[in-house]
């Protein structure tokens, strides 16, 4: 038997928004891979619960350390904690996020201003952190999971979740290409419609439940493809050959024909007031 000392040193991923939904189907699927997992979302107990289901079932360490990305001061704090705790960041996967329902108007500033720290800012912020080892070390992976709203028009209702995953993947593509030579791999995920509670919290449970069963994926099923895409090296990888399709058809149109035909299919998937 090999002595402790020469074991394999742990390897460690960070999820946001780990609490449900995509991200905990990441840190499932890391944790499956032996990785262990540093767990961050707003809800503590949630993150309690998976940690201790990572554990029984893999083997694997899970840590949880409850943040808020809206704060523009969590991402330095939890990567100061991480250090603290010994632990290496290995992967990163950008995950935490939501819809803000409704026309731009509808909503005060300040929970668009949120919107953007959370989904924009954060993931470069704790990319800005962690890259540096990564890049020393010669190995890592960071996973920005986008949509394939990134890849469309933009539509009327939540306004700017589109615009916010199309940075997420162009902003991965120029990160890819500055240091995959140094090992570390960049991935922008682009899930279409998935099973998760994230329709439940814009309050469009009730429209999209109308979109024919085909059109969605599980939440475990794009974990999988994304962790394998991000491995192999993948840039930007669309789950799913239903959505693939989609971008496939929508970048192929002319723009103003495409535009058409969002604005005329958004009240099928968005709030629009």
């Amino acid at each position: 038997m090999r002595p402790a000392s020469d074991a394999p040193p742990t390897r460690w991923a960070l999820v946001t928004g780990a609490s449900a939904g995509i991200g905990a189907a990441f840190a499932r699927e890391l944790a499956a891979r032996g990785m262990s997992l540093v767990l961050t979302a707003r809800r503590g107990e949630r993150l309690q619960e998976l940690a201790r289901e990572l554990e029984d079932r893999h083997r694997v360490r899970a840590v949880c350390l409850p943040a808020d990305l809206a704060d523009p001061a969590a991402p330095q704090r939890l990567c100061a904690d991480i250090d603290q705790r010994g632990i290496t960041i290995d992967w990163l996967v950008n995950n935490a996020g939501y819809g803000v329902p409704g026309a731009y108007l509808s909503q005060p500033w300040q929970r668009h201003a949120d919107f953007i720290q959370v989904l924009m800012t954060a993931p470069c912020h704790l990319a800005h952190l962690l890259l540096p080892g990564m890049r020393e070390r010669g190995h890592g992976r960071i996973a920005n999971i986008a949509s394939l709203a990134g890849h469309v028009p933009g539509s009327a209702g939540h306004t700017l979740y589109a615009a916010s995953k199309a940075f997420l993947i162009k902003f991965s593509q120029s990160l890819a290409l500055e240091n995959g030579a140094r090992g570390v791999n960049v991935c922008a995920v682009c899930p279409g419609f998935t099973y998760s509670e994230f329709h439940d919290v814009t309050g469009a449970r009730a429209i999209v439940s109308k979109m024919p069963s085909w059109m969605w994926m599980g939440a475990d099923a794009v974990a999988r493809e994304g962790v394998d895409a991000t491995e192999r090296g993948e840039i930007v990888h669309v789950t799913g050959r239903v959505n693939r399709a989609i971008k496939a058809l929508v970048t192929t149109l002319p723009d103003r024909l495409a535009l058409r035909l969002v604005q005329r299919r958004s009240k099928d998937f968005r709030v629009l007031d």
